[in-house]
C-alpha cells in the first residue's frame, strides 16, 4: 500500500497514524491541485484532495478511513473496537463539528490563507473561531481534568483527531494555556514522535513560511 500525503493537516493526521501504527505503506509526496497532475489523481480520489491510500486496484480517502484500515491491518486498539467504539466515535463527530472546526476557522485565517497568499486575514472569522475555541476548549477542559486520554487509558485515534489543528499552532496561535488539563493532554501527544515529527526521514517539502508582517498582525487580533 502507498499513502499519498502533504505537510496540510489532514494529511498530516494520516501520517502520523501511519506511522504511530507501525503500518506497512509507502510514503508518497502528492499534489493533486498542482497543474498538470488533476487527471493523475482524480480517478484515486475525485475530490483532488488528500490523503489518499493506494492499493492493488482500489483507493480509499479520507484521514478519518485511513486510520481507521490502518488500524484495523495492523491489529491495533488504536481505532478503538467493542464497548469503546462508540464512545471514540463520539469524540471523532463531535470534535470535528465543534473543537477542530474552531481550531480549523482560525488556523485557516492565520495560516494557510497567510502561506498562500489567498488574502488578508478576516479579523471578524478570526473573533468568530476563538469564540467557538473557548466553548469547546471548555467542554474539553472539564473532559479531561481527570484523565489523560479520551478514551480509556491509552491514546487513541481520537487523540490524534481532536489534536488535528494544534501541531500548527505555531501559526494559529490558539489560547491553549488558557487550559491546564487540555494543554497537558496536547503534551503528552507531543511527546509522541510519531506526532511531534510524523515527516522524518521522507521526501515532503516544507510548508511556505507565513510572513512575519501577517505574525505581527496576529498579535493585534483580541483573543
Amino acid at each position: 500500500m502507498k499513502l499519498l500525503f502533504s505537510r496540510n493537516p489532514n494529511p498530516r493526521l494520516a501520517v502520523a497514524s501511519a506511522r504511530y501504527l507501525k503500518a506497512d505503506v509507502a510514503f508518497e509526496f502528492a499534489s493533486p491541485m498542482a497543474p498538470g497532475q488533476a487527471e493523475r489523481y482524480r480517478a484515486l480520489n475525485p475530490n483532488l484532495t488528500l490523503p489518499i491510500l493506494v492499493g492493488p486496484g482500489w483507493s480509499l480517502w479520507e484521514a478519518d478511513a485511513i486510520a481507521c484500515r490502518l488500524s484495523r491491518d495492523m491489529h491495533s486498539d488504536f481505532w478503538r473496537t467493542g464497548d469503546d467504539e462508540p464512545e471514540m466515535i463520539r469524540w471523532l463527530s463531535w470534535g470535528k463539528e465543534n473543537f477542530v472546526r474552531a481550531c480549523d476557522m482560525v488556523h485557516f485565517e492565520r495560516g494557510t490563507k497567510q502561506r498562500w497568499g489567498l488574502g488578508p486575514i478576516d479579523k471578524a472569522l478570526v473573533e468568530e473561531g476563538l469564540r467557538q475555541f473557548h466553548m469547546t476548549a471548555a467542554i474539553l477542559e472539564a473532559e479531561l481534568c481527570g484523565r489523560q486520554w479520551l478514551v480509556g487509558n491509552s491514546v487513541c485515534y481520537a487523540d490524534f483527531r481532536m489534536a488535528t489543528f494544534l501541531a500548527f499552532n505555531d501559526a494559529a496561535r490558539l489560547p491553549l494555556d488558557d487550559y491546564p488539563s487540555l494543554s497537558r493532554w496536547y503534551r503528552r501527544i507531543e511527546h509522541i514522535d510519531a506526532w511531534r515529527d510524523p515527516f522524518q526521514g521522507l521526501d515532503a517539502p516544507q510548508l511556505p513560511p507565513v510572513s512575519s508582517e501577517e505574525q505581527a498582525s496576529i498579535l493585534n487580533v483580541p483573543s
